[in-house]
Parts: C-alpha cells; sequence; structure tokens
C-alpha cells in the first residue's frame, strides 16, 4: 500500500494526491492518514507547494464524497445495510458502519458532516445518512469542504513537521480521534442541557 501510494505521488503530482484521496472515499482501507503526510514531507523536500498539495487533497475528497451520498439518497438505509451486511467486506464497510454514521446524522443534523470529516472510521460513511436524510446538496458540499479542509490540512502539515517520520502519524490517529469524538458528543450534550434548562426556565 505505502510503495503504490508514494509512486502515484511522486509520479503524478498534485493530480496523484486528488486521485487517492478519491479513492480514499470510495474505499475506507485506502487510508488518508498516509496519503496526506507523505504529501506534506514532499512539500518539506520542496518538489511540492503545501496550498496546491491541500487544494488536491480537498478537491479529490469532496468528489469522492458525492457517489455514497447519491447512494444513500438513492437506495435509502435499509437496502444499503443488507447489501453492506451481504457484500461489505469486499469494500471495508459492514451494516453496522451504515447505522453508525446514521446515528451520528441523526443526533448532530447537517453540522454532523462536517463534525465527522474530522473523525476516521464515519469520515466517510457520513455521506450516505446525509443521502438518506435528503441533505440539500448545497449544504452538504460546504460542510464537506469546511470538514475536510481542517482534516487534510493538518495532516498535510503534520507530515510537513514530521518529515521522513511520517509514517507514524497513522499510529497516533486512532486515540486522536477518540478524544475528538468525545468532544463533538460532549459539545452536543452540553447543548442539549442548555438548551432543555433554558426551555423549564421560561415555563
Amino acid at each position: 500500500m505505502l510503495e503504490w501510494v508514494t509512486e502515484t505521488i511522486y509520479n503524478l503530482g498534485y493530480v496523484g494526491i486528488g486521485f487517492l484521496m478519491f479513492l480514499e472515499n470510495l474505499f475506507p482501507p485506502i487510508p488518508s492518514e498516509l496519503i496526506m503526510p507523505l504529501a506534506g514531507f514532499v512539500v518539506q523536500q520542496g518538489k511540492m507547494d503545501f496550498t496546491l498539495v491541500v487544494l488536491a487533497g480537498v478537491v479529490g475528497t469532496v468528489l469522492g464524497t458525492l457517489p455514497w451520498y447519491y447512494t444513500g439518497r438513492l437506495l435509502g438505509e435499509k437496502r444499503l445495510t443488507r447489501f453492506c451486511d451481504r457484500y461489505g467486506k469486499w469494500i471495508g464497510i459492514s451494516g453496522e458502519d451504515i447505522s453508525k454514521a446514521t446515528r451520528w446524522f441523526d443526533h448532530h443534523g447537517n453540522k454532523a458532516v462536517l463534525f465527522c470529516r474530522l473523525v476516521p472510521g464515519v469520515r466517510t460513511l457520513i455521506s450516505i445518512p446525509a443521502g438518506i436524510g435528503n441533505m440539500e446538496l448545497v449544504a452538504f458540499l460546504v460542510y464537506s469542504k469546511i470538514g475536510t479542509t481542517l482534516w487534510v490540512g493538518l495532516l498535510a502539515y503534520a507530515g510537513f513537521i514530521l518529515g521522513q517520520n511520517y509514517k507514524v502519524i497513522e499510529g497516533y490517529i486512532d486515540p486522536v480521534s477518540k478524544v475528538v469524538a468525545i468532544v463533538i458528543i460532549g459539545t452536543f450534550l452540553g447543548y442539549v442541557l442548555v438548551k432543555f434548562t433554558r426551555k423549564n426556565a421560561t415555563r
């Protein structure tokens, strides 16, 4: 995997980064945690421009979200869950993954698309419940772009800073993503609590 990703970036440049990030959204086993830090390392070598690297990653990612968005919109949750339970092993997605992403979307609404772009494991799949929920395409693209820019920029910058040690980023992503998920859930629960308290105070 690493060798193929490396050759694609070095041979195709920005187009290669966009292509890999597009595929990463279609097939989650291809990790952005490897693609973008490597691209950041190439920037450190003086072979690419940081802004263009991030732009390529964002464009590829956002384009890669659309097939899942329209799949969710056209097929619905039940049919997708059944399909992934039967065939999901070939693309690394299970019916439970679909259900988890749907719960995120139900709890957080449209903002879940932004937040989940920062959480590995659901960042790709959140496009499906957005489609299932008939989220407006413009809003979907805007929230996706914001969240994706933060995620891609962070990974590329980490690779730039770490240089040849960029591969260690992949090992740190899992615990960090859990912290991000806890913060997001905590913020949401705090918002609900404040709203509930104010509502009771007005009675």
